[in-house]
């Protein structure tokens, strides 16, 4: 309990130490000793006034009628043309947007004439040899080969005759040879030996002789 009276105590001496040092360190006012200008009393300039300015403005006063018997230069005025620089660029616009000048467009050329074809040639009727028209009469249906010999089936007008080598054809032509793909002949007058090929279910074609 002592402790704390103790404690308080000190406090309150800090508090009073602090007020007294803050009132001696605040500013005082001071006091003038004489005004040097008495309130209510008109200031008197001691600038001095010169005469030059006072004749100056007496002078002002007055009326110079001299002037008006003065004779001023006539004023002629500006030449120049200050409206020239924007009526130059405007009559230059139309010049720069013309339209181009239109070539005339030249003809075209006819074109060159197509040379003209010649006729065609008349095409030359070849007639058949004797030997063609007799083998153009029978037709190749089939091969048969047994025993080493070889037949053939040949027909004419609605009939089939077999022919093997060594047989007639049409008692002009005998069968000199046989084979899958051709038939060799030779006629009985003039001699000589005639290939025809064999096609099934096709006409005999002899080559020309």
């Amino acid at each position: 309990m002592n402790r704390q009276k103790m404690i308080l105590a000190i406090l309150l001496v800090l508090l009073v130490l602090a007020i007294i040092y803050s009132f001696a360190r605040q500013p005082r006012p001071k006091r003038a000793k004489s005004l040097k200008y008495t309130p209510g009393v008109a200031a008197v300039s001691s600038r001095p006034t010169s005469n030059a300015t006072g004749a100056v403005r007496a002078d002002d006063k007055k009326l110079h009628l001299e002037l008006l018997d003065k004779e001023f230069p006539h004023f002629s005025g500006f030449r120049r043309n200050i409206f020239k620089p924007i009526f130059h660029e405007e009559m230059k616009l139309p010049l720069a947007t013309s339209s181009p000048s239109v070539r005339p467009t030249l003809p075209v050329p006819p074109p060159p004439p197509s040379p003209s074809l010649p006729p065609p040639l008349p095409q030359q009727i070849v007639e058949a040899t004797p030997i063609q028209r007799d083998m153009a009469r029978f037709t190749f249906l089939g091969f048969l080969k047994k025993d080493n010999k070889k037949t053939i089936f040949l027909s004419s007008d609605k009939e089939i005759y077999l022919v093997k080598k060594g047989d007639t054809i049409a008692g002009k032509y005998e069968v000199s040879n046989l084979t899958e793909e051709a038939l060799t002949i030779h006629p009985l007058i003039d001699g000589g030996e005639i290939i025809i090929p064999l096609v099934e279910n096709r006409a005999l074609v002899a080559p020309r002789h």
